[in-house]
């Protein structure tokens, strides 16, 4: 081992490089059983009907086929429990269908049949030999069509309601200068590295389940409602998940009807979706049209804004979009109108992804406020910081921080932006137009409950265990961190276990809340092994520290223990291995949470409460500033992003290196909004046109160039070990600074995403 310091902030290599970079590590569609047998699914091809006939003939007659399981032979799950904030777990269905046990069809791509083989190839094969006859019913599946029928969105966590402040629109009819413009933004589909994947194995009504999940408790909780089977019986295991945004954060068909099969064949069933199964039973983005309205006198200060929106749900699930959540809170207007509306389509529900809400409504709200900026002839970036807000606008609650003034002057100094002519099209490099454009990131992370076990044993070494995700962020190496500091042992003496629901139960990875909500509770389960050795270190007759109080008493690097005393005085330290061995003990070891069904959910609903008294009393965000350069074809029309800087205050940055990695992601995440992803529907039949990495658009790695990130790192008075959370604040304003660079470069405004070819030329 090595005593190497306080460890908390620094650039560590993850723990897990080595597994993942030679191969070792292992994902859901990896793991080996006995007679593995693989399943595919058979889609609709109708947005909305019920099946009249299925003709699975030609399919089982497939050399290996094993079974073709439809809504005629499948066993009956228990339905979806209704969603209730006691119990978070009852947000995990994707969608309110209970898949194979109706004949009804809600959407273009619902499972209407599982195909289970010997091999992945007869699986697929025989799925295409399914016939599936329906009687059709009337749909909606026209975005643009359905805004005319439309309902207040439902509140919830995710702060999906209104907020006002005064009167906006007749403030906004009296503003000496103003902004009115209607914003688009198109479905977008989730594409992680690793497609969504299961294998089930029953062993009586005991199962296991390697899922590639988000979110293991929920999955483990879930199943156990739909099969019918305690919860104790069910191992779910995602020791690594290939990237995630949310998309992995529900229980999807995929899931479910690996389960089921498995049941149904008593045999290990692997189910592994291909890209296209992916677009066509994984929830998305949403599309949303939104109006911001902005007024504000000569000077620029605000006197109306206005953000309201219309998003797109399923009939039978779906979140609304909540665009106007960074509204609330990001400018000091006198008069604030924020309000949000769904549309029901059939089609397949949206979910969460990365930054639901602010992701696509910061589009709408940084692409107005540059508007504006034009309209004032003001710069964009004294615009903005000369409209913060020293308390919320809409509620006046208070900031737990402070600094969007400071991370637009520091962006502004790495980027150079005092360069910058104002003039559209004032910027050339030869034939390409140059572009300057800003956004404010801002998203205000979710913290959750977590359990957590840590073992400290008598040679010095420290075992953490918690059911957490590593979803391809670091997190193991985090945690590992964070305990090293708060015991004072070396980073290497930390073996981190995540990953299984054998495990302490751990929140889902989302909302950018996994690190501090595990920080937290990481910082409880050490606490109380420090208290427990100092307690025994002033007990022992021979140690050097006996009689000394453990108030008295201060951990150290490398587990050594030394006492505050008085100047002059001298007390020797006593390490772990010391304090243990004099003890008779070979070990320490602190758990959170309890075990006891009854109280968990006591503490569940103690966090409850107290998540919605600390909504009351602050607006906790991480902010950014996004600085982008582009290049526009004056021939063709082409974009390209040929600079990036973003500075953020996301509170203390526990991982120099993964955190820089995290907001480098968003910011990818961000230009693959900005000028690529959009899911295409056929507007007729709801069936979506290109579903594959063919057809949609990401970026790859000659889209984007070198990102220049920073931060403040500055703890958070009010977060676990000062942690706000990194995973989604730099996705929010990237497609707003790009748009806005463009209308620089070009003088073309963009409002409607993504901005292609043909809405420049």
């Amino acid at each position: 081992m090595v005593d190497s310091g306080p460890v908390v902030g620094r650039p560590v290599d993850r723990v897990d490089g080595t597994a993942k970079t030679s191969g070792q590590a292992r994902y859901s569609a990896e793991f080996p059983y006995p007679d593995i047998t693989h399943a595919a699914l058979v889609h609709a091809d109708v947005a909305r009907g019920r099946i009249t006939t299925i003709d699975s003939a030609d399919a089982e007659a497939v050399d290996g086929v094993l079974a073709v399981i439809t809504h005629r032979n499948a066993p009956k799950m228990a339905e979806a429990p209704k969603v209730s904030l006691l119990d978070l777990s009852t947000m995990a269905a994707g969608t309110r269908v209970n898949y194979l046990n109706t004949d009804e069809v809600h959407w273009n791509g619902q499972p209407v049949a599982v195909v289970v083989a010997e091999t992945l190839d007869a699986a697929h094969a025989a799925a295409r030999l399914v016939r599936v006859q329906y009687e059709a019913l009337p749909a909606v599946t026209d975005f643009a069509a359905a805004q005319g029928d439309t309902k207040p969105a439902k509140g919830g966590m995710m702060g999906a309601g209104e907020a006002k402040k005064g009167d906006a629109e007749a403030a906004l009819a009296t503003a000496p200068v103003s902004v009115d413009a209607t914003y688009t933004t198109p479905p977008q589909n989730h594409n992680a590295i690793e497609p969504h994947a299961t294998t089930a194995f029953w062993d009586g009504d005991e199962l296991t389940v390697h899922d590639a999940t988000q979110s293991i408790d929920w999955v483990r909780k879930h199943l156990a409602i739909r099969f019918k089977v305690p919860a104790a019986g069910i191992r779910v295991v995602a020791t690594y998940v290939g990237g995630g945004f949310g998309g992995k954060g529900s229980v999807w068909a995929g899931t479910l009807l690996a389960v089921l099969a498995a049941r149904v064949t008593k045999r290990p069933v692997r189910m592994a979706l291909t890209r296209e199964a992916v677009f066509r039973t994984v929830g998305g983005r949403a599309p949303t049209v939104q109006r911001v309205a902005l007024g504000a006198g000569h000077d620029g200060l605000l006197t109306a804004l206005v953000h309201t929106g219309v998003s797109a749900v399923g009939r039978t699930g779906g979140n609304a979009e909540p665009v106007g959540s960074q509204s609330q809170h990001l400018y000091a207007a006198r008069s604030v109108l924020i309000q949000h509306r769904t549309t029901e389509l059939d089609m397949l529900p949206n979910t969460f992804m990365r930054a639901p809400g602010e992701a696509v409504g910061s589009f709408a709200l940084e692409s107005a406020v540059d508007e504006l900026a034009v309209e004032l002839a003001i710069d964009p970036v004294e615009l903005r910081t000369r409209n913060e807000p020293e308390r919320s606008p809409t509620d006046g609650k208070r900031f737990s921080r402070q600094n969007l003034a400071r991370v637009y002057a520091d962006g502004a100094e790495r980027f150079g932006w005092a360069a910058r002519d104002p003039k559209p099209r004032s910027m050339r490099d030869g034939r390409r137009l140059l572009g300057w454009g800003v956004a404010t990131a801002f998203h205000m992370p979710i913290q959750l409950p977590a359990d957590v076990s840590v073992r400290l044993s008598a040679d010095g070494t420290v075992l953490v265990r918690s059911s957490f995700h590593e979803i391809g962020v670091g997190a193991a190496t985090a945690q590992a961190q964070i305990t090293a500091d708060a015991l004072g042992v070396p980073l290497d003496a930390v073996t981190v276990e995540h990953g299984d629901s054998d495990q302490p139960p751990a929140p889902m990875a989302g909302g950018s809340g996994q690190t501090a909500s595990l920080a937290a509770a990481v910082l409880q389960a050490c606490d109380r092994i420090k208290r427990e050795a100092l307690a025994l270190a002033g007990k022992a007759p021979g140690s050097p520290l006996h009689g000394l109080r453990p108030a008295d008493l201060r951990a150290t690097g490398g587990g050594l223990f030394r006492a505050d005393v008085p100047a002059g005085a001298e007390h020797a330290g006593e390490t772990y291995a010391d304090i243990l061995a004099r003890a008779g003990r070979d070990h320490l070891e602190a758990r959170t949470g309890s075990d006891n069904r009854f109280r968990s959910a006591v503490g569940q609903a103690r966090f409850m409460a107290g998540f919605l008294n600390d909504r009351r009393k602050w607006v906790r965000a991480a902010i950014g500033a996004h600085f982008c350069e582009v290049a526009v074809d004056e021939d063709t029309g082409e974009v390209r992003v040929t600079r990036w800087v973003g500075v953020f205050d996301v509170g203390r940055v526990v991982n120099a290196k993964t955190a820089a990695s995290q907001l480098r992601g968003g910011v990818v995440m961000g230009i693959g909004a900005a000028l690529g992803e959009e899911t295409l529907l056929d507007p007729r039949t709801g069936r979506i046109m290109n579903p594959g990495l063919g057809e949609y658009h990401l970026p790859v790695h000659a889209d984007v160039p070198r990102i220049d990130v920073s931060y403040l790192d500055e703890p958070d008075p009010t977060a676990p070990l000062g942690i706000l959370g990194i995973g989604e604040v730099s996705i929010v304003g990237v497609a707003a600074a790009v748009a806005n660079a463009v209308h620089h470069a070009t003088g073309v405004r963009v409002r409607d995403l993504p901005v292609t070819l043909d809405r420049l030329l």
